[in-house]
């Protein structure tokens, strides 16, 4: 209805395949299709907290495509699985399924990122590419200085960010320094199943 009455008001504009919709007939017929398809709205209340969030983004970052208990049953040829049917209700909704060795692996891989891709990226004023000129426009257009605790110049900041240290070799991105401490003392990070860079100060 939204959209219907946005184009009677001519709000709408299109261009190239799609020019043919001006014309409020072509409009009705290509929306006709969703106007008929049943429509659910999903809502849930808001993340609570920092706890709420990281175990929010935990499930994605350090989970596979199929946990093991999953996993029933593997021989020479088929592997059975449990699986949930989001189409049915009740008992129904929870049931088994097994597919050809090579199926399965096949599944699987389609969840396995191309090399150089991370599960979860900064987007929007974060975005990698061009991070460091939106931020500095939004501080100045907000009127707000530079933190205090920001590096004074280009020298620091590549310290901090490790400029000078080989790449990871997993994910082949920047590494960063997250701790510097005197030789002797234990760092306080918890070891990690990823390579981690630690600063000992010598002097």
């Amino acid at each position: 209805e939204k959209l219907a009455a946005a184009h009677a008001s001519g709000k709408l504009v299109f261009f190239g395949a799609h020019a043919h919709l001006v014309c409020a007939k072509a409009f009705a017929k290509f929306l006709a299709p969703a106007a008929k398809k049943k429509w659910f709205v999903y809502a849930k209340e808001p993340l609570a907290g920092p706890k709420q969030v990281l175990a929010y983004l935990s499930r994605y970052t350090h989970r596979v495509a199929i946990s093991n208990s999953r996993l029933i049953k593997a021989d020479d040829t088929s592997v059975t699985f449990r699986v949930k049917n989001y189409r049915a209700n009740g008992p129904a909704r929870y049931t088994t399924m097994t597919l050809d060795i090579d199926d399965f692996i096949r599944r699987f891989l389609l969840h396995v990122l191309p090399k150089g891709f991370h599960r979860i990226r900064h987007y929007g004023l974060l975005a990698t590419g061009q991070r460091e000129k939106n931020v500095e426009r939004a501080r100045d257009m907000l009127g707000v200085a530079m933190p205090a605790d920001a590096p004074a110049d280009a020298a620091a900041a590549d310290d901090i960010v490790g400029n000078d240290l080989p790449s990871c070799p997993c994910c082949e991105s920047r590494q960063r320094i997250i701790e510097t401490f005197l030789r002797g003392e234990t760092p306080r990070h918890r070891p990690s199943s990823r390579p981690l860079v630690f600063k000992v100060d010598t002097s």
